[in-house]
């Protein structure tokens, strides 16, 4: 089992509800493919650095978790296919990747 982080970016035109929703289906979708989840977290409305399908802004969420490597295919088929989703970036964490998350989440659970 591999760790990956998951960054992904949707449209900001979604509810609460939809938003709740797409999220809730990627990470059922990860647990349902053999990943745990370590980590998630929803930074918010962000503003974007550029125009991406017309829009300025998009709703940013994190997810860290550990899974086999044939499943990251998979779910970037599906991000692929939904029309909800602007943008997303899977990247899989070596050691020292690992390390800094841990602190990072350490860090921001002391903030909040």
């Amino acid at each position: 089992m591999n760790n990956y982080e998951t960054v992904f970016i949707l449209n900001p035109v979604l509810s609460d509800e939809q938003i709740k929703e797409t999220v809730k289906k990627y990470e059922d979708f990860l647990v349902s493919k053999g990943a745990e989840m370590v980590a998630k977290e929803d930074w918010g409305l962000r503003k974007l650095a550029y125009a991406i399908q017309h829009k300025k802004s998009g709703f940013y969420h994190l997810f860290e978790f550990k899974a086999p490597g044939e499943v990251i295919e998979p779910l970037e088929l599906e991000f692929r296919r939904d029309e909800r989703m602007m943008r997303y970036l899977t990247v899989k964490l070596d050691k020292h990747a690992v390390a800094w998350a841990e602190k990072r989440r350490k860090r921001n659970k002391e903030k909040a």
